[in-house]
């Protein structure tokens, strides 16, 4: 009998290792084997009992898995790709049930159980139903993709979250070629924003108190950078804004720091008839006090992120690929730890010791520590 470890929150700010057996797929699905989980976000919010419907949970949702087993009916990837045993491959984290009104409407992310398979307890089978495991069962109703030859396993550790949702967002944002974009925080989400847009052919600015990530989004593609402690007023970093993008603002603003007061500067921030996209404030409850006169009168269009399409994953690959000697994507991930250290990787990400960081369960740990190395080394 083969048994695996999983990764568990009974509540928030514990973690439990628990063993259970491994499973076999059933028909449609797949066995992975963990080679990277990545600690994003969300993580950090359920860590810290914020999360609104997570009290306890498998932990993890980003990864890039070697295909293990295949159930029955399944030789190819979601795009056609042949898919076979030792295959790099990267999932979509949720459900597309396919049966819900959302679904019928082929508003995919919109699905109404999207997280059927991970809300609930791993003693259940298929029990590795969260990515900081030894192992990953991908249900039928995920999107599985493989990861293209030329993609390191480290800068496609965040690519089923971080990356596919800026891609959905830029996407949403309608950003076109000579038009401003400003960035709020260049963290992970941040800097695959710069990136991104940057590909596009936009004129990226960024904004952030940290100087280091700063000087990483310039390296994504930043064309300007605004140190908010050299502008301590939001007066002050609009009028830097409008003397970097023309005087009526930016074309399109994008709110990623997860900080509320973001959303009433950011619509400042942009022009009449300009865009503003929100995607870091995720969690109910977090309000602020606005002039809805202001955004009526600007006539900003309001645009909120909060998953992708599964397709968007397939193009979070496909960008990885093209650009992956453009920019420096192998060195995003700066802090890879053990599944026993998820404790720890969690707390140095919520801490912000390093910009992303990632679980590897398996014994690819010390290979993956020396590709950071090279590639920090490399940028």
């Amino acid at each position: 009998m083969t048994t695996g470890r999983v990764a568990y929150m009974p509540s928030p700010g514990t973690v439990e290792l628990r063993e259970y057996e491994v499973p076999e797929p059933g028909p449609g699905a797949v066995l992975l084997k963990t080679l990277l989980a990545g600690v994003c976000g969300s993580e950090i919010h359920m860590f810290g009992g914020k999360h609104s419907v997570l009290s306890s949970v498998a932990l993890g949702h980003e990864i890039v898995g070697e295909v293990a087993a295949l159930g029955a009916g399944v030789d190819t990837d979601r795009s056609g790709e042949p898919l076979a045993v030792g295959d790099r491959v990267s999932v979509t984290y949720f459900r597309t049930c396919m049966a819900c009104p959302a679904c019928g409407r082929q508003e995919l992310a919109s699905c109404e159980r999207a997280y059927d398979g991970w809300l609930r307890s791993p003693d259940e089978f298929p029990h590795f139903i969260g990515t900081m495991s030894t192992h990953y069962y991908v249900d039928p109703r995920q999107w599985i993709y493989k990861i293209p030859a030329n993609v390191p396993t480290i800068a496609a550790a965040s690519a089923n979250c971080a990356l596919s949702q800026m891609v959905a967002a830029i996407e949403r944002s309608a950003v076109r070629p000579g038009e401003s974009i400003v960035i709020q925080g260049v963290g992970g989400l941040g800097l695959y924003g710069c990136a991104l847009a940057h590909e596009r052919g936009a004129h990226v600015v960024a904004l952030d108190r940290v100087p280091a990530r700063l000087a990483r989004a310039q390296e994504f593609g930043a064309h300007a950078v605004i140190d908010m402690n050299d502008f301590a007023t939001a007066e002050e970093r609009a009028e830097r804004v409008r003397e970097l993008v023309g005087r009526q603002g930016a074309d399109v603003v994008m709110g990623v720091a997860g900080v509320p007061d973001t959303f009433v500067e950011g619509i400042a921030l942009a022009r009449p008839a300009g865009r503003y996209v929100e995607v870091g404030n995720v969690l109910p409850g977090v309000n602020v006090t606005f002039d809805i006169g202001t955004l009526t009168r600007r006539g900003v269009t309001v645009i909120p992120v909060l998953r992708y399409e599964p397709r968007h994953l397939r193009e979070a690959l496909a960008f990885l690929s093209r650009n992956i000697d453009r920019y420096p994507l192998a060195s995003m991930l700066d802090g890879t730890y053990s599944l026993d250290q998820v404790k720890q990787a969690i707390e140095d990400s919520r801490d912000r010791k390093v910009t992303r960081a990632a679980i590897a369960p398996g014994e690819q740990a010390a290979a993956l520590r020396s590709d950071q190395r090279r590639a920090g080394d490399d940028s």
